[in-house]
């Protein structure tokens, strides 16, 4: 099981940067009545040729939650993320991202509007310095614009500055500082999953898909990376997390959907899915 103890201290730079985003997610246990769902969406479908890969999928995530999704292997599930950031587009439905529909949006687009995804194999760049692949994911610099470099010189170097000592605390939090110039291709599996949630950092998401985090990691930095998850999400950073280990899901999660064959099979608390008999029979063999 996941320890729900703090960072040790690391970590309270990129705390206090969180906490000066524009938006602050409200106290579920602060407010008298829950808040309005970040994210939405209803009637996903999905076919390859013939095959029917999700299917009336629905789901819904509420700011600062930490919500889980599982379902046996081909069951939709790595589909069903690829269609709520758009990187493959749904046949139907509707995905609503912090009250706007979002399902026309190219995933660049959705990424700017603060719903970023990792992979299930981390999609690092090799050749680059884990510096540089943090550095790439920041948005919207001034002097991405090649004739900002010339006309607004001081505006572009202070914001570099700016981003590389963001990047250097998000770094310092998940222990990948003595590793902030090597080559990314360099790392371990369990490092490039780290690298990959700390560079989806740099966007300054409200939410973070994450795709089977725990997946090829030895147990120990699984329970780093579950502790940053924590941290971060006690900050105010909602998460949705596709994991097979169920101890990890039933560890960390509010609230769980479960899939299978492309529908939504359950929903509830992560006590009251181990005890659905649904879920015992589709999900874990029972």
């Amino acid at each position: 099981m996941v320890d729900n103890a703090p960072l040790d201290g690391k970590g309270e730079k990129v705390a206090a940067r969180i906490q000066s985003m524009d938006e602050t997610l409200p106290s579920v246990a602060s407010t008298p009545a829950p808040a309005p769902s970040l994210l939405v969406a209803q009637g996903l479908c999905k076919s390859f040729g013939g095959i029917r890969a999700v299917e009336n999928a629905s789901i819904e995530v509420r700011p600062g939650s930490i919500t889980g999704l599982i379902g046996p292997n081909g069951a939709g599930k790595t589909t069903l993320f690829n269609l709520l950031s758009n990187f493959i587009r749904a046949d139907t439905g509707t995905v609503v991202f912090d009250g706007e529909p979002i399902q026309h949006l190219p995933p660049h687009q959705i990424a700017q509007q603060g719903l970023v995804r990792t992979f299930q194999v981390a999609r690092v760049l090799s050749r680059l310095s884990v510096m540089e692949n943090m550095l790439l994911a920041a948005q919207r610099q001034t002097g991405e614009n090649f004739w900002n470099v010339w006309l607004k010189p001081r505006q572009s170097a202070r914001e570099e500055r700016q981003q590389r000592e963001y990047a250097s605390e998000i770094l310092e939090s998940v222990g990948l500082t003595p590793m902030a110039q090597a080559y990314a291709g360099a790392l371990s599996g369990g490092q490039r999953k780290l690298l990959e949630i700390a560079r989806a950092m740099m966007v300054r998401p409200k939410l973070i898909l994450l795709d089977e985090p725990a997946a090829g990691v030895n147990p120990t930095l699984i329970n780093q990376i579950c502790e940053h998850i924590q941290y971060w999400n006690r900050e105010g950073m909602t998460f949705l997390i596709i994991e097979h280990n169920m101890d990890v899901i039933m560890s960390l999660c509010d609230r769980v959907w479960v899939l299978a064959e492309g529908r939504n099979l359950a929903t509830g608390t992560p006590a009251e899915v181990q005890r659905d008999p649904q879920v015992l029979e589709a999900y874990l063999g029972q």
